[in-house]
């Protein structure tokens, strides 16, 4: 079977292929894919090539299909996956395979399967690390953000407290604790906002900082303070720009006892000391931003990790158990990752957009693998919509769930887009 694909060859080198898949063998599945979201960490593979840790040495002679954010239809299983899967059933995958201590990923080490192509070939590895997840729901895109949510759910889960006189750790956050998300209104921001108010175990005040105020404006239209408050959680946003003393302020807003668990989604210098000055008595920081540059350093003030009990915790994804939780609090309706979608385009969009990633505004870059279509952003269909009857429709459907993006929008672009 051919496939159509974005492969990288090299630093700042992808290329939008056609090329014939091997025969599927007894221990794979060949299957089709129909979505996926570009991830910041798809630039770096990009801006890294062969440096990067997931891309193979050789990448310049055999290249790998990009895109690890996916999902799709199985169309044909081998033998030895018959017991499990089935033609026709929808799937998402957790590339963070960490199977037998491997960094190989789909969307970054191997030559048939990644999230930018039409078709691909599911490799044993992915099935035999329990990473290829059944998906039930109607919609692809939810599947596609379910990876990304993993790793919000995942991040949550890794934080960490230890009560007073004792060496236990209690994993997760602090139950009705004082929470901080710094840089949060980005699309994993939006993620973990969403995931904060909705999960089981919450915190008691969520405040959210950025410095840009049409974003925290949008954040605060989709989750409102009135919502938060019915869900037992005082939320309050913050533009950190406009205040005089940050530090002093912040900690102001939990009458100066600091916050219990501070996560930074913005890999900057002055936003990890921010968040290590705001903590409280065994304040967990969570650096959830990954950062480009292998070097990147910030100050840890040790005084307080060795009095105040003070700690730093990272990941790197989610795992396949984060990724089943995000699949369900989807299908119950708890979580609505439609919210970190702003622009929406085609296969044919993906080099550029992967390549330029940091300079579009916005949030999740959600791709249709079978569509030709450049990347359009969601506030503006009602713009393209006045000389386009497609883009038209696209808007009545995103306005009609305040303007987000929804199965309704999926299913007529599906149908009525241009095929790549």
């Amino acid at each position: 079977m051919r496939t159509k694909a974005v492969r990288i060859y090299g630093k700042d080198d992808l290329r939008l292929e056609e090329f014939e898949l091997p025969d599927m063998q007894d221990d794979e599945i060949l299957a089709e894919v129909i979505s996926d979201s570009i991830c910041m960490s798809s630039y770096k593979a990009a801006k890294q090539g062969a440096d990067h840790k997931r891309v193979p040495d050789d990448v310049h002679l055999h290249p790998t299909i990009i895109g690890h954010e996916f999902a799709g239809i199985i169309l044909k299983v081998g033998r030895k996956w018959q017991h499990k899967f089935a033609a026709g059933q929808k799937f998402s995958i957790q590339p963070a395979m960490n199977h037998m201590g491997t960094l190989d990923a789909p969307g970054y080490s191997y030559r048939f399967i990644g999230g930018d192509a039409t078709h691909v070939i599911i490799p044993n590895i992915v099935m035999e690390a329990d990473c290829l997840l059944e998906y039930q729901g109607e919609a692809f895109f939810p599947a596609s953000l379910s990876e990304p949510m993993s790793c919000v759910i995942g991040a949550f889960h890794a934080s960490y407290h230890v009560p007073g006189g004792t060496y236990v750790h209690e994993m997760g956050i602090k139950p009705s604790g004082r929470m901080a998300i710094l840089a949060g209104v980005g699309p994993m921001g939006l993620g973990a906002i969403d995931y904060a108010l909705h999960a089981d175990r919450k915190p008691g005040v969520l405040v959210v900082t950025d410095i840009d105020e049409a974003r925290l404006a949008r954040a605060a239209k989709l989750f409102p303070s009135e919502h938060a408050i019915r869900q037992g959680v005082q939320l309050i946003y913050v533009n950190t720009s406009k205040l005089s003393d940050p530090v002093k302020q912040l900690r102001e807003l939990t009458g100066q006892k600091g916050f219990d668990d501070v996560f930074v989604f913005a890999p900057v210098k002055q936003v990890v000391e921010q968040a290590d000055a705001i903590l409280g008595h065994d304040g967990c920081l969570n650096f959830f931003a990954g950062p480009t540059n292998p070097e990147f350093r910030a100050e840890f003030n040790f005084y307080n990790v060795h009095y105040a009990f003070t700690h730093l915790v990272g990941t790197s994804g989610g795992n396949t158990d984060d990724m089943r939780e995000a699949l369900r609090m989807m299908g119950e309706g708890k979580i609505n990752p439609a919210v970190m979608i702003t622009h929406v385009g085609g296969l044919n969009a993906v080099v550029d957009t992967t390549l330029n990633l940091p300079r579009i505004p916005g949030g999740k870059k959600l791709i249709y693998t079978h569509v030709s279509m450049p990347l359009v952003a969601l506030d503006d269909l009602e713009k393209m919509g006045r000389t386009d009857p497609f883009y038209a429709r696209l808007h009545e459907l995103v306005a009609a769930q305040g303007n987000t993006w929804n199965r309704e929008a999926e299913q007529y672009l599906l149908e009525h887009a241009p095929s790549i």
